[in-house]
Order: structure tokens, then C-alpha cells, then sequence
């Protein structure tokens, strides 16, 4: 009965309008029926309307520095003193935090003056229950998970960045599908603009799948020069239906 009550419930209209229920919006947008998706057991057409699950990034603040990947990467003014990373944008929704390593590890030839390098790791679980998927859709149909990002090319050391993307079951902890990337890879573009692009599309992961756990580590530099970064940016957790 409660089904129906929301299925009846119907969209505003326009002048010389025809009614128009919620659940056929939800169909006229996605094709739900035509693709075989299999519904949720007591649907809110409303909320899935609103929530717009498919086609859409779910991570907060993709691009919390306000970076344009058509422009070069911005360069810091020599002796750029160490400052807070969320004194630079809006880094809300991203658990920041600082790795530091030994100068061997980061790869860089040796100099008079050896450089401090760190990793800026930077986090975000997306609950894809909470973004207005359902379980009927994740564990019948599986639909396609692709995870994407943006990284400067700084050439701080042979690997400059690196990416950890994790599909997790419902305990937000266990995972069921991994893709881990290191950059930039051998033969990278060196174009000026020094952007990085990579990608991956998860498919056919199994049932279970209840979070995505995106995390993206870039090297930072102290030198006697000041602090040298490397960005990332446009990053993004999207789902979508397949045709």
C-alpha cells in the first residue's frame, strides 16, 4: 500500500500539463524498465528523483584549490613557507593528512642540500546507500563504478603521486575490488600544462559492494627554496547504468 501511495504521488505541474507520477520521472530519466534494473523493495521515487544517483560525482569538493587543468599548474613563490593544506580551499568532506618519508625513498638523485619529502594523503568514503542507490541494483545489476582524477606532473621524483580506490562491503572496512595507480607513468605526456589524467572503470564486482573508499597521495618537497607541491584536482566517484 505504501508503494502505491508513492507511486501515486505525482510531480508539479505546468499550466496544461499531464500528471506526471514521480516513479515516471525516475523511469523517463533513466530507462530503468528498458535496461532490466531490478526496482528497490519499497521505493521513494521522490528522494531517488532529488537524490540523482547515476551520472553524478559523489565526492565532496572535487576541486578544492579551484585548479584549472587548462591552465598550468600555478607555481609557488620561492620560499614558500609550510601552511595548512585547508587554509588553501575548501577541503570539506577530504580527511587530510601527512606522511613523511626517508629522502631515499622518495627517488630522487642525490643533492648538497637533500630535500624533505612527504605524501599529502587525502580521503573520502562515499556511501553509496546514502547517495540513493539500492542494494537490489548493486548486488543484481552491479552497475559500472568509474572513478576518476586529475595530478600535476611536478617531476619533484619519479613517482609523484598515487592513487587507492577500494569498492568496501557493508561493514565500510572489507573490500571487494581494488585499483591502485602510481604516477606519472613511463612515457606521460610532459606537455607544459604538466596534467596527468587517470581512470578506471569497475564492472562485474560482485554483490556487497556498499562504499567506495577514494584516496589519492601526492608528494610535497621541503628544499632550501621553500616548499614544492604537487596538485591534484577533478577528482571524482560517479555511477552509471549500462545501455
Amino acid at each position: 500500500m505504501a508503494s502505491q501511495q508513492l507511486q501515486a504521488q505525482t510531480l508539479p505541474l505546468s499550466p496544461g500539463a499531464q500528471p506526471r507520477s514521480w516513479q515516471q520521472e525516475v523511469e523517463g530519466a533513466w530507462e530503468l524498465g528498458r535496461r532490466g534494473v531490478p526496482l528497490p523493495r519499497d521505493p521513494d521515487w521522490k528522494a531517488l528523483c532529488e537524490r540523482k544517483p547515476f551520472e553524478r560525482n559523489l565526492l565532496q569538493n572535487p576541486n578544492p584549490e579551484g585548479v584549472n587543468i587548462s591552465e598550468p599548474a600555478p607555481h609557488l613563490p620561492p620560499n614558500s613557507p609550510r601552511v595548512s593544506l585547508e587554509s588553501l580551499g575548501n577541503f570539506s568532506g577530504w580527511a587530510i593528512s601527512t606522511e613523511k618519508l626517508p629522502p631515499q625513498e622518495a627517488g630522487k638523485k642525490p643533492c648538497s642540500e637533500a630535500p624533505c619529502f612527504s605524501w599529502c594523503v587525502k580521503q573520502q568514503q562515499v556511501d553509496l546507500l546514502a547517495e540513493g542507490l539500492w542494494e537490489e541494483l548493486l548486488d543484481s545489476y552491479q552497475p559500472n563504478i568509474t572513478v576518476m582524477d586529475w595530478y600535476e606532473d611536478s617531476r619533484l621524483a619519479q613517482t609523484v603521486y598515487q592513487l587507492h580506490v577500494r569498492l568496501l562491503a557493508g561493514d565500510g572496512q572489507t573490500p571487494l575490488r581494488e585499483f591502485h595507480h602510481e604516477g606519472p607513468e613511463h612515457g606521460a605526456s610532459r606537455e607544459e600544462k604538466n596534467w596527468c589524467h587517470v581512470s578506471h572503470v569497475f564492472h562485474g564486482y560482485g554483490p556487497g559492494v556498499r562504499y567506495v573508499h577514494f584516496q589519492h597521495r601526492t608528494l610535497n618537497a621541503e628544499t632550501p627554496g621553500g616548499l614544492c607541491r604537487t596538485r591534484a584536482t577533478d577528482s571524482s566517484v560517479s555511477v552509471q547504468l549500462r545501455d
